[in-house]
């Protein structure tokens, strides 16, 4: 038996942190996301449509929205378990995220079966697919789409063992770029030409919740390479900038607190 230190409601999922953070950043989006016909879909809705710069895309099908509970240590650990995941959403809105795709600068496709489609869609259209693989371990079947997609990809090292070997197989094999976290101690990129880059964590005089760090990193990362293409050292140090922010928040992003408290 384990007592919980403290415990709260926030939003989750990785394409909302991002959202949320490159919102933050100035930087204009359409979130596209799938939600139940529930009273968790209505707040999320409303939460995330009332923020400026994103434009929400939300499928609504019948049923719950997606839920977890996230089991969280001091130094980052965690255990995700899906509570509720909701169905698939129609052809009307394959359309109108395949629409927006077509207009955007970057597509940020995140581990999810209605991002399948689109990384053909994307590649077609010549948009440039960014993605996030989290805690892949080398072998998952589910994610080599994404990363064959893909010319950006970040994720951890949590499960992938040396993080370098892995990089350079994957620009070698035509990513220009892939980024890997490494919680305090900073980040890892390895860019088109096969050259290290490296940055340390920021400091953070008290962290609240590390849920969603990733997302921020990925997000001033993303920001500062729309600003100066190539710049790999600023955006990682953009990157580590922005994964503080988050870290001082018990949301996803500061710009949930006054919402959220």
């Amino acid at each position: 038996m384990q007592f919980a230190d403290a415990d709260w409601h926030t939003v989750g999922g990785t394409s909302a942190g991002k959202a949320l953070h490159l919102a933050a950043l100035g930087v204009p989006l359409t979130l596209r996301t799938v939600l139940g016909d529930d009273a968790a879909g209505d707040r999320l809705r409303s939460l995330l449509g009332g923020i400026d710069g994103i434009q929400l895309l939300a499928a609504t099908v019948p049923g719950q929205s997606e839920r977890h509970l996230n089991l969280m240590d001091r130094t980052g650990g965690r255990v995700s378990l899906y509570l509720s995941t909701p169905g698939a959403p129609g052809q009307s809105d394959a359309a109108a995220a395949g629409e927006a795709l077509r207009s955007a600068r970057v597509a940020v496709l995140d581990l999810a079966e209605p991002s399948v489609p689109l990384l053909a869609e994307a590649r077609a259209a010549g948009v440039p697919v960014w993605t996030d693989i989290h805690d892949y371990d080398g072998r998952s079947a589910f994610h080599r789409p994404f990363i064959d997609a893909a010319s950006a990809v970040f994720m951890n090292a949590d499960r992938i063992g040396d993080p370098l070997a892995f990089a350079r197989s994957l620009v070698a094999g035509g990513a220009t770029l892939v980024v890997c976290t490494l919680g305090a101690d900073g980040a890892v990129a390895v860019d088109e030409n096969g050259a290290e880059h490296r940055v340390a964590a920021v400091a953070v005089p008290r962290i609240v919740d590390t849920n969603g760090a990733g997302d921020a990193f990925f997000a001033g990362f993303l920001t500062a390479s729309l600003a100066r293409p190539g710049d790999v050292p600023a955006a990682l140090a953009a990157g580590a900038r922005q994964a503080a922010c988050a870290l001082g928040s018990r949301h996803l992003s500061p710009l949930l607190d006054a919402a959220l408290g």
